[in-house]
């Protein structure tokens, strides 16, 4: 077989949740351009038509499921529809991660499980109710999308770090537990990224010479640059990848 049929997703179906924008819609596209059905979960409606528009300009296969993440029976709803009209799941990347950055002595309890809530345990429940729908196929890839904050920290960002690191740990289980099932399990660590989200500290030319030190390709990432890891990860090219974190960061994490 040409290696590029590897990378082929015809007639994949998968879930991205998150999405709508950024980071999330950069991997759905990339799936989608090869070939896979994609289901793009975000909260926003209208945010979610138009990244379906903009993937089936180019002639990607796509739809929008509108769902929050943290609500459980909104999951078990969007599960239950992705049964129901395609029988099938092959692919889940969990993207979604909400941030709160402060000291961790300002949080009150209720802050702290909303954010491990949305960022952890709905990842692991998503990722239960997918790998339920694989292990019909004997086949399947669920991809956490972490972070390098799950490796290096900085000041009054606690409870992010911890869901993320947790993602990472939740990722090996898995990796163990249904790779009998023909299901692998790794996940993308993302660095700085020029996001949406990240447009006002991309911006802040008081961070260029830290972005030049700190980083040795000496820019921050672009939101396409990520397109090529999670289609890896996706085909059956990494089908003997499993329990792996797959840094993207421009080297920061390695940076002394």
């Amino acid at each position: 077989m040409n290696i590029f049929h590897r990378f082929s997703l015809a007639g994949r179906v998968a879930l991205v949740t998150g999405g709508g924008r950024g980071l999330g819609f950069e991997m759905a596209k990339a799936l989608a351009d090869a070939g896979a059905h994609v289901i793009v979960n975000g909260r926003t409606a209208a945010t979610l038509n138009n990244a379906v528009d903009a993937i089936r300009a180019t002639g990607g296969m796509a739809e929008a499921a509108a769902f929050d993440v943290a609500d459980r029976e909104a999951q078990r709803g969007a599960m239950a529809d992705i049964e129901r009209n395609h029988g099938r799941l092959d692919i889940l990347i969990n993207n979604v991660g909400a941030r709160d950055r402060r000291q961790l002595a300002d949080f009150d309890d209720e802050a702290i499980l909303a954010l491990l809530n949305t960022d952890l345990a709905a990842s692991i429940m998503l990722s239960r109710d997918a790998a339920r729908l694989m292990k019909q196929r004997n086949h399947g890839r669920l991809i956490s999308v972490t972070s390098i904050s799950g490796q290096v920290v900085m000041p009054g960002d606690c409870v992010y770090p911890a869901a993320k690191q947790g993602l990472t740990g939740l990722m090996r289980g898995m990796a163990v537990e249904f790779g009998p099932h023909g299901i692998t399990s790794n996940a993308i660590a993302p660095g700085w990224f020029a996001t949406e989200t990240n447009a006002t500290m991309a911006a802040n030319e008081e961070l260029i010479p830290f972005v030049r030190q700190r980083i040795p390709v000496q820019r921050w990432g672009r939101p396409e640059e990520i397109a090529g890891a999670a289609l890896f990860l996706a085909s059956d090219a990494a089908s003997f990848v499993n329990g792996h974190v797959l840094t993207i960061d421009g080297g920061m994490t390695v940076r002394m």
